[in-house]
C-alpha cells in the first residue's frame, strides 16, 4: 500500500518563530511526531512518504504515487486539514484521518469527506484500520472505547521519513497523560489521568536512532507533563545521563512539566545533569482565585514566583503559559500577568484568551450553562489570537484589550531585553558541563557559517539599527561579566526578539479585527462565579 502522509499547515502562532528560523535557514520548529509514530505502527511492508506542509507543498508526482492518504492534525490545523482532504478526494484517493482534532471532534464538518476516521491512540485503533483495509472495506470509524494502550510496546518512530534539515528541534515522547484535573485542559480527555511511560531502554533507542541519522541539535520531549509519573522519570534520567556522557552530550532537551517540579531538588538536578536547558510550565495566572475555579490547585500550593526561581537556579530556563478570561476574573488581570512575568524575568511568556476545548470539563460546564459560542470554534479553531469561544463573566472587549495591551508590553523590544537580562543574572550554571570534560567524545564544536551569519544579523538589527542599541550592548556586557557560562544561551534568547517584535503586530491586528465584528454591547454571563468566590 503506497501511503502518503500529509501534515497540515499551521497558522502563525506564538511558537511558529518564522523570523528566528529564517536566520538559521530552517523551515519549522518541530516535526510531526504523531505521524512518524503512526508510520511505525502500520505494516512495514507498506511503502510510505511524508510531506509536512509547513516545510513544502505536496508535489504532483507524490499525489500520483499515492494509493492511500493519511492526514492528522490539531484543532489549530483544521482549516488546512479540510483543504488537504478535499484535494485527495478530488484525485479519487481514499483518506484516513486521525490525531487530536479528529479524536476530540470526529463529526466536525472539516472531516466529513474522510473515508476512515482512526480515533484515539493508534496502538489500539490502527490494527483495526489495517484489518478493515485488508478486508477491502472502503470506509470505517475506529475507536478505542476508552481503553488506553501500554506504550512500552510502541515502536521507534519512523524518523527517517522526515526531511531532518528542515527542523530546528526534534521531538520524542516518553509519557502520555497527566495526573491533574485542570478544567480547561484536553490532555486528560485525550490521554487520561494515569501517566503511562515508555521504558528507559525505549527512549534511549529512539535517541540512538536519531543520533545514527545524524541529528545533533535540540530535542523536545513532547510529554504534556514529563514529571506526571515522577518515579518513572527518575528511572529514565540516569540512563539518559549515561547515554549523553558516552556520546559527548550531543543533544539538549526541553519539555513540559507541572510547577511542582520546583519542590523536587533531586529531580531538577537529574534533569540539569542530562542537559535539560528549558521547561515549559502552565502557570496560567498569578490570581489564586482563578486557579482554584479552573481546578489548577497544584499551582496554589506554593509561591509561583519562588518556584520559577528555584527551577531557574538549576540552569533550566523557564517558559510559561498564561491565560486571561477565567470566570470571576477581576479587572487588571493583564497587568497582574505583566507584573509577575517582569518580576520573575521569564523570557518566553505565552499569553492567550481562555478557550473551551471540546469535551473538557470547561466545555461541558459552559455548554450546560448555555454560554458556548459554537460558531467561534467552528470558524477558526484555537490560537493565541482568537477571542474567547464562550460568553465570559466580564465584558469581552475588556478582556481582549487587556490581553493585547499586556502582550504588547511584554514584548516591547526594550522591555524584552531588560527582562531577559534580569532573568539571566539568575540562571544557574549548566550542571551537565562538568561531565562533558570527562566524556571521551566531548569535544567543542566550532560555530557554522549559518550560526555566524545569524548572530551578525541579530547584532546589526538590535545593536545598531534599532533604538534597542544601548540596552542590547549593556545587556551583553552584563551577562558576559555576571553569568558567562550561560552567555551563548542568553544571546539566543535575545534573538527571539526578532519573532516577538513581528508577532506583537499579528496579535494586535487579528484581535482588533475580531472585536470590530462584535455587536456594540457584547453579552456577559451572570456573575455567579464572582459570588461563589465570596466567603460564606
Amino acid at each position: 500500500m503506497r501511503t502518503l502522509f500529509i501534515y497540515p499547515e499551521f497558522p502563525k502562532t506564538f511558537w511558529s518563530y518564522e523570523k528566528i528560523l529564517e536566520l538559521v535557514d530552517r523551515k519549522v520548529l518541530l516535526p510531526p511526531l504523531g505521524m512518524v509514530t503512526v508510520a511505525a505502527l502500520l505494516p512495514q511492508t507498506w511503502e510510505m512518504k511524508l510531506v509536512d506542509r509547513n516545510v513544502r507543498e505536496v508535489r504532483d508526482d507524490e499525489w500520483d504515487w499515492a494509493e492511500l492518504v493519511v492526514i492528522s492534525g490539531m484543532i489549530v490545523q483544521k482549516a488546512d486539514m479540510a483543504a488537504q482532504i478535499a484535494k485527495a478526494k478530488g484525485r479519487g484517493l481514499p483518506v484516513a484521518v486521525g490525531g487530536p482534532f479528529a479524536s476530540s471532534t470526529p463529526d466536525a464538518p472539516e472531516l466529513q469527506l474522510a473515508d476512515f476516521k482512526v480515533l484515539d491512540e493508534g496502538e489500539i485503533t490502527l490494527p483495526q484500520f489495517v484489518e478493515a483495509i485488508e478486508r477491502g472495506e472502503k470506509e470505517g470509524r475506529f475507536s478505542a472505547n476508552g481503553d488506553k494502550p501500554d506504550v512500552t510496546a510502541t515502536p521507534i518512530p519512523r524518523f527517517d521519513l522526515l526531511e531532518l534539515d528542515a527542523y530546528d528541534s526534534m521531538s520524542v515522547q516518553f509519557s502520555r497523560g497527566c495526573p491533574f484535573q485542570c478544567e480547561f485542559c484536553d490532555i486528560i480527555v485525550l490521554y487520561g489521568r494515569k501517566p503511562r511511560t515508555k521504558t528507559p531502554q525505549q527512549l534511549i533507542a529512539e535517541l540512538q536512532y536519531l543520533y545514527d541519522l545524524g541529528w545533533r541539535r535540540s530535542i523536545f520531549l513532547v510529554d504534556d507533563n514529563f514529571i506526571g509519573n515522577k518515579r518513572n522519570a527518575k528511572l529514565l534520567l540516569p540512563a539518559l545521563k549515561q547515554w549523553q556522557i558516552e556520546h559527548g552530550y550531543p543533544f539538549s532537551f526541553a519539555t513540559e512539566a507541572s510547577v511542582d517540579l520546583a519542590s523536587d531538588d533531586e529531580l531538577m538536578l537529574m534533569m540539569a545533569e542530562c542537559r535539560f536547558d528549558s521547561v515549559f510550565l502552565g502557570i496560567e495566572t498569578p490570581d489564586e482565585a482563578s486557579l482554584s475555579i479552573a481546578g489548577k490547585h497544584q499551582n496554589t500550593r506554593s509561591s509561583l514566583e519562588e518556584s520559577v526561581d528555584r527551577i531557574t537556579s538549576y540552569g533550566i530556563r523557564v517558559m510559561a503559559g498564561f491565560i486571561i478570561g477565567f470566570d470571576g476574573e477581576k479587572t487588571g488581570a493583564g497587568d497582574r500577568i505583566v507584573t509577575f512575568v517582569s518580576r520573575t524575568g521569564i523570557p518566553a511568556a505565552m499569553m492567550g484568551m481562555l478557550q473551551a476545548l471540546p469535551n473538557t470539563g470547561l466545555w461541558h460546564r459552559l455548554e450546560k450553562e448555555g454560554r458556548l459560542i459554537q460558531e467561534k470554534t467552528d470558524a477558526k479553531g484555537v490560537n493565541q489570537t482568537n477571542l474567547l469561544n464562550f460568553v465570559p463573566t466580564r465584558p469581552i472587549r475588556d478582556i481582549a484589550n487587556e490581553y493585547v495591551d499586556a502582550f504588547c508590553r511584554l514584548y516591547e523590544p526594550n522591555a524584552y531585553i531588560d527582562r531577559v537580562t534580569h532573568y539571566y543574572t539568575k540562571v544557574g550554571k549548566p550542571r551537565w558541563q562538568q561531565y562533558v570534560k570527562r566524556a571521551a567524545l566531548g569535544k567543542a564544536t566550532l560555530p557554522t557559517w549559518t550560526d555566524i551569519r545569524a548572530l551578525g544579523i541579530v547584532i546589526w538589527r538590535q545593536g545598531f539599527v534599532r533604538d534597542t542599541r544601548f540596552r542590547f550592548w549593556k545587556s551583553l556586557f552584563t551577562i558576559a561579566r555576571k553569568n558567562p557560562d550561560n552567555f551563548e544561551q542568553f544571546v539566543v534568547t535575545l534573538a527571539h526578539n526578532e519573532h516577538f517584535q513581528e508577532y506583537r503586530g499579528v496579535v494586535t491586528r487579528e484581535i482588533q479585527d475580531q472585536l470590530a465584528s462584535l455587536p456594540p454591547d457584547p453579552p456577559t454571563a451572570p456573575r455567579q462565579a464572582d459570588r461563589e468566590l465570596q466567603p460564606a
